[in-house]
């Protein structure tokens, strides 16, 4: 009894340490590598170009564009710049282009890979601004400006920047803000005015651009407002004044610098093209590895395997999955099987064959070796020649469905291949001396049993989750080992036996 209790105690301590261990995994890898629970996860990758085009005159040109830093929510895959004759130096959020003696048309290219732009949606982290200064205002125009902020304090909205943001789209425009706008703006002019608005309020402001990641479309910078309010940044959409990064949105530059400045040059412009393109969370999981800076970790794993090795591991961590279920089985609920494993290699097969063709086939194997295995009975051979005998046969039948199946298109006939031959022909055997030991019942049980457990089996290694998810967390079978163990040290009665004793209970009542 303490032998018992002290397996029981060491099992469940090396249980809750797996556990553990495989929730920090999975965390892990979740965070760091993009893994997820979904086999058919898959990230957008996009590709965007920025064309920089001008007209150089002669003098020397320096050319700084506003490019992604790296906290603004998203990952760079890779990054290529295309500037024939000119020399380029990259800086945390710019990239300067230098070059002398140009003259004429001028094209220079950005090109970015970025993936995940949504995972860190909204958080735009950034030191704490100093108190904004009050904008230069004489008496009329600090009148009109504090009625328009009252103004804006009656709007809807789920703060004071985004009542304010209404108040600037609402139409027709309200009289005062018409009065005190000017005749002809640009979206630009009218965030600065929001800026001005804010900073009367104490409110620390600044504009942002970034790109709507649309394919298809007219792909141009839009403007957006960021405030520091409750001690974070927030960015806010003008157009609508909704707070918070929209959905596919690439955030550019940040700040109250310009996204180009051009010097040695006249007529520049900024283009903007993308691709999009669509790939697994699991081809992307050595980058992020990368981005991450886990790199080390993940180069040690089996993911970065060949593929053929990958799909063989796949099989194996599904395995111990399939022997925890025949083991609850057995154990707990008490189902008799051929064998310990015999429904293990039941559903591998049917996995192989397809449920319903391997189903019939299995059946039809069984059915026709048994007949074989009676008719050889009468011979008396000794156990291994007559094992021996069985395989053959096996094979033999197996030979004969495939022909029939090859040269009638019956598919069903065609899967009896995919069935281990030594495997199929052990239970022909293993079910006959049952049958002839312990009747023709028990035998029909057991195999009826085990065809049970095995589809049983077969459903749960089957479902694409289940196999994705054993595969990429494997850790996940450490637990199941020691579930497995402790489940060997458990003596009480199966589900089954309490049936059976079920009348002896209700005697003693």
């Amino acid at each position: 009894m303490k032998h018992f209790l002290s397996a029981r105690l060491i099992l469940t301590f090396f249980l809750i340490l797996s556990l553990a261990f495989a929730g920090y995994s999975i965390y892990y890898k979740i965070k760091y590598w993009g893994f997820s629970f979904s086999p058919k996860q898959n990230a957008n990758v996009w590709a965007i170009e920025a064309n920089v085009n001008f007209t150089a005159d002669g003098s020397p040109i320096r050319v700084s564009l506003a490019i992604p830093s790296k906290n603004k929510g998203f990952k760079i895959l890779e990054e290529n710049v295309i500037a024939n004759g000119y020399s380029t130096k990259k800086y945390d959020d710019r990239i300067v282009f230098k070059a002398k003696n140009m003259i004429g048309e001028q094209d220079l290219y950005y090109k970015i890979i970025v993936f995940d732009n949504t995972d860190g949606k909204d958080k735009l982290k950034d030191k704490t601004p100093q108190p904004p200064s009050l904008p230069d205002m004489d008496e009329q125009q600090l009148a009109q400006a504090q009625q328009i902020i009252k103004l804006s304090a009656a709007m809807q909205g789920e703060d004071s920047i985004e009542k304010l943001i209404n108040l600037f789209n609402q139409e027709p425009l309200d009289p005062a803000l018409k009065s005190y706008l000017p005749v002809q703006y640009t979206p630009i002019v009218e965030l600065k005015i929001m800026q001005d608005l804010l900073a009367l309020k104490g409110i620390a402001s600044r504009t942002a651009r970034g790109l709507r990641l649309e394919e298809g479309q007219k792909i141009t910078p839009d403007l957006m407002l960021e405030a520091y309010i409750n001690g974070a940044w927030r960015i806010y959409d003008p157009l609508t004044g909704k707070q918070g990064l929209p959905d596919n949105f690439l955030l550019f530059q940040r700040g109250g610098k310009s996204l180009l400045d051009v010097v040695g040059g006249t007529n520049s412009n900024v283009k903007f093209s993308l691709q999009k393109s669509i790939t697994s969370t699991m081809n992307l999981a050595s980058q992020r590895a990368k981005q991450s800076k886990k790199a080390r970790w993940f180069d040690h794993t089996i993911y970065n395997l060949p593929l053929a090795q990958q799909n063989t591991l796949k099989w194996l961590s599904v395995f111990p999955i399939g022997i925890l279920i025949v083991v609850l089985m057995r154990n707990i609920v008490g189902v008799q099987t051929m064998g310990t494993f015999t429904p293990m290699l039941i559903s591998m097969s049917l996995v192989k064959t397809g449920f319903v063709t391997g189903l019939v086939c299995f059946v039809a194997i069984i059915l026709l070796g048994l007949v074989i295995r009676f008719i050889m009975s009468k011979l008396n051979l000794l156990l291994v020649p007559r094992i021996s005998a069985v395989v053959i046969f096996v094979i033999l039948i197996i030979h004969a469905l495939t022909f029939i199946g090859y040269n009638f298109d019956i598919k069903i006939a065609q899967a009896s291949v995919f069935f281990p031959i030594i495997i199929t022909a052990w239970i022909i055997e293993r079910a006959s001396i049952t049958w002839e030991e312990d009747g023709p019942v028990n035998a029909g049980k057991e195999l009826f049993n085990s065809l049970l457990v095995g589809i049983i089996v077969y459903f749960v290694i089957a479902n694409d989750y289940v196999r994705h998810i054993m595969f990429v967390f494997n850790e996940l079978n450490l637990v199941i080992l020691f579930i497995v163990m402790l489940l060997g040290t458990y003596t009480g009665y199966r589900l089954t036996e309490l049936k059976r004793f079920a009348p002896m209970v209700k005697k003693a009542k």
